[in-house]
């Protein structure tokens, strides 16, 4: 009589096992997530597996159980019954399971976390129905280089091969170990080889010899791959992208790097191109807040009147970046049909050559057409001469529309923009609204050179400081001159009614302490600012000012003017303006 009841019992827990099935089946089709069994000899054939005849007894959790042998058809992924045919063994098995028989070992095959049944599918699938959290198994090891876990999707199958194929090629997983080559795309691995296979071809013109693999598998991973995953670690760009792997952003950055070159007609460093990808490309809430409220704010606001970012964040983005030893070794040279004496050009070599860097240039014609113009390619080819004829590496991109919109749009690629100013702006409410310089000025992210009249070796700065944030960016850059090109470093502070001096001196003179730094630190009584910075200048040989941009809002610098186009409107020597 009891074993009636035990039966009756589990044909009602079949049938509730088919609906759960059928539901579970429903839900994989909304999601898109398979609800199928791995094959176990498909995944042994793709992933090259070598079994082992040894066997242990030893308990399993169930829901590592992923696979079976000949009847994946038979069971879902969490081996409920897919067919009404498989009723009577299935009660039968419960029965046992209820009653004083239990459940025997089952047999299975473990390949890295997961196991496939050999015999025992319905033991599994009464086992779970019963919310059992492990089951006993006979296991035989199967040993393959890639590891798959219970996680596994059957397309992941497709992932998995590609990753055997790429180790077997590269041998990476044994050469680098500690290395995570994990892609969670498909083609993801296929495209890796060809990296290393233009790396390799790239490194035989450079050395003038043939490269062996494993020498180019090795440098590529040295010299290309692993520098780049540790920007990416060092930025934690991966919280921006939790769905991705070091593989995928590694090549996704290559990519978009690839494609801004082709844009822009420029080369684009990996952090650039990490930084751009980041900005436009990051899910989360306040990224995507930012940028529509920059769209927003870049659509109603006329350019002469855009605040341009706050003070401080090209300082801030320079800290995220510890792997770049120099801040302005990527440099944005404005080619200018009036500039007949190449003088932001020549300027920027001078810069290059103390920073180890390269020339970005760009000529900004009227229309599109003009961009295949005589005079705008003459002007590119002579550019690029120039920069080859003395040694350094540089490219001119030609573009239609606003000098300082485009300026501005591109110098995010950069981190100095040197031009030489013929007009600076002028003294009237009109001149000031209608300058391109001061645009660029107050919206460009990134510190400006502003070439007047004559060249500057750059061996001489005259810091001008007043205690405001952008004067401090400049106060920060005065710093990393100091050192990084152990130059002479002037500071004047001026004496001004609406602050107090004496905590502008001594915060100067704790400052350039700090760092180690000598400097001739100059007070000035009151008087007409950019008068007293120009003479202060001259008194002392500096070659160069260095000053902060703007400090009041944009409406208020228009109308009233600045120190700053004082300054511009009389040096001769060469002014670097900070954000």
């Amino acid at each position: 009589m009891s074993d009636d009841i035990f039966s009756v019992t589990a044909v009602s827990d079949f049938q509730k096992a088919r609906q759960k099935a059928g539901i579970e089946g429903i839900l994989a089709r909304i999601t898109g997530k398979s609800t199928a069994l791995l094959s176990y000899e498909e995944v042994r054939q793709k992933l090259r597996a070598v079994e082992n005849n040894k066997t242990v007894l030893r308990n399993i959790p169930l829901d590592a159980i992923v696979g079976s042998v000949g009847r994946n058809k038979d069971f879902s992924r969490s081996f409920l019954p897919l067919f009404d045919s498989d009723k009577d063994r299935w009660v039968r098995v419960m029965t046992g399971a209820t009653g004083l028989t239990g459940l025997p070992p089952i047999d299975v095959y473990q390949i890295g976390e997961v196991f496939f049944v050999l015999d025992g599918n319905h033991r599994v699938s009464v086992a779970r129905q019963l919310e059992a959290p492990s089951i006993q198994a006979f296991v035989r090891e199967v040993r393959t280089r890639v590891g798959i876990t219970p996680e596994t999707q059957p397309d992941d199958l497709i992932i998995k091969t590609e990753e055997l194929a790429f180790f077997e090629r590269t041998q990476l997983d044994k050469l680098k170990p500690d290395t995570n080559f994990r892609a969670t795309n498909p083609g993801q691995y296929p495209i890796l080889l060809e990296h290393i296979e233009v790396h390799r071809y790239f490194m035989g013109l450079d050395e003038k010899r043939d490269i062996s693999y494993e020498e180019a598998v090795l440098h590529w991973h040295n010299e290309v791959y692993a520098p780049i995953i540790q920007i990416i670690s060092e930025r934690g760009i991966l919280r921006h992208f939790p769905d991705q792997k070091e593989v995928d952003l590694y090549l996704w950055i290559s990519k978009h790097r690839t494609d801004l070159e082709n844009t822009l007609n420029w080369q684009i460093g990996t952090e650039e191109a990490l930084g751009d990808l980041e900005y436009h490309f990051s899910p989360e809430f306040s990224q995507r807040f930012s940028r529509l409220f920059a769209k927003i704010y870049d659509a109603v606001t006329p350019d002469a009147l855009e605040s341009g970012p706050a003070p401080g964040l090209w300082r801030e983005e320079m800290q995220k970046r510890p792997s770049k030893k120099n801040l302005l070794s990527n440099i944005l040279a404005l080619a200018s049909a009036t500039d007949r004496n190449w003088l932001a050009l020549e300027q920027s070599i001078i810069l290059a050559r103390k920073e180890s860097g390269q020339i970005q240039g760009l000529h900004v014609v009227k229309t599109k057409a003009e961009t295949q113009a005589d005079f705008p390619l003459k002007l590119k080819s002579d550019f690029e001469d120039r920069c080859k004829s003395v040694g350094i590496k540089g490219t001119m991109a030609i573009e239609a529309g606003s000098v300082a919109r485009i300026a501005c749009e591109r110098s995010h690629w950069t981190d100095i923009i040197v031009t030489k100013v013929t007009f600076p702006p002028g003294d009237n409410l009109a001149a000031r609204y209608g300058s391109g310089l001061r645009t660029m000025i107050r919206r460009c992210p990134r510190p400006m050179l502003v070439v007047r009249n004559q060249l500057s070796n750059l061996d001489h700065a005259l810091l001008g400081y007043n205690g405001t944030p952008k004067s401090k960016e400049a106060l920060y850059l005065a710093a990393y001159l100091g050192s990084k090109w152990d130059i002479k470093l002037s500071a004047l502070v001026i004496e001004q009614e609406e602050t107090d001096t004496d905590v502008i001196y001594a915060d100067a003179h704790e400052y350039f302490t700090k760092h180690n730094l000598s400097i001739n630190l100059i007070r000035h009584k009151r008087g007409k600012r950019s008068e007293i910075i120009l003479k202060t200048a001259k008194e002392n040989h500096c070659d160069f000012i260095l000053m902060g941009g703007y400090k009041s809002s944009s409406v208020v610098e228009v109308v009233l003017g600045s120190i700053v186009d004082e300054v511009l409107r009389q040096t001769e020597i060469p002014l670097l303006i900070c954000r």
